[in-house]
């Protein structure tokens, strides 16, 4: 599917706030309520709006003691990725998980209480998993920049 202009206005809005209503949308885009709810229509059927979702404040649920955590597989064959990336998916504390190039094999985003429950999960959730060869994990001091929003250009 080709993004037009009016495509990128409508998903640069939807990202800043997606409970924005039809009529709102047309009045700042000059559409139809009809023309902006087909459009958006057609950005989920083209799975381009995957999803609706609530960004929450991480220091009200105790969830802000952020830690990235990469990790090395002792092996690097395909029953090992499986497995691991299986495992991973079912952990909560799990926020992201990628794979990726260099010195490690995986990069996790990991959100928990504090350092306590950052051992805890350690001990008793992550480092039971088959295959990790070995993990390295930096803490967050602040988030410089946090942010879901993909910027649309206007061209």
């Amino acid at each position: 599917m080709q993004l037009d202009q009016t495509d990128k206005q409508i998903l640069n809005i939807l990202q800043e706030d997606a409970k924005i209503t039809n009529k709102e949308l047309s009045s700042r885009l000059n559409l139809s309520p009809t023309a902006i709810y087909e459009r958006i229509k057609k950005l989920e059927r083209n799975e381009i709006i995957k999803n609706y979702v609530a960004l929450l404040d991480e220091s009200k649920i105790q969830r802000d003691f952020v830690v990235f955590c990469q990790i090395r597989l002792l092996q690097h064959a395909k029953d090992y990725l499986t497995t691991f990336e299986q495992d991973i998916i079912a952990l909560p504390e799990v926020l992201e998980c990628h794979h990726i190039s260099g010195d490690y094999d995986y990069l996790l985003k990991v959100a928990v209480e504090d350092m306590e429950a950052y051992r805890a999960f350690m001990v008793t959730k992550l480092t039971t998993l088959q295959y990790i060869g070995n993990t390295h994990s930096s803490f967050v001091i602040s988030a410089v920049k946090h942010t879901t929003k993909h910027v649309m250009d206007h061209a």
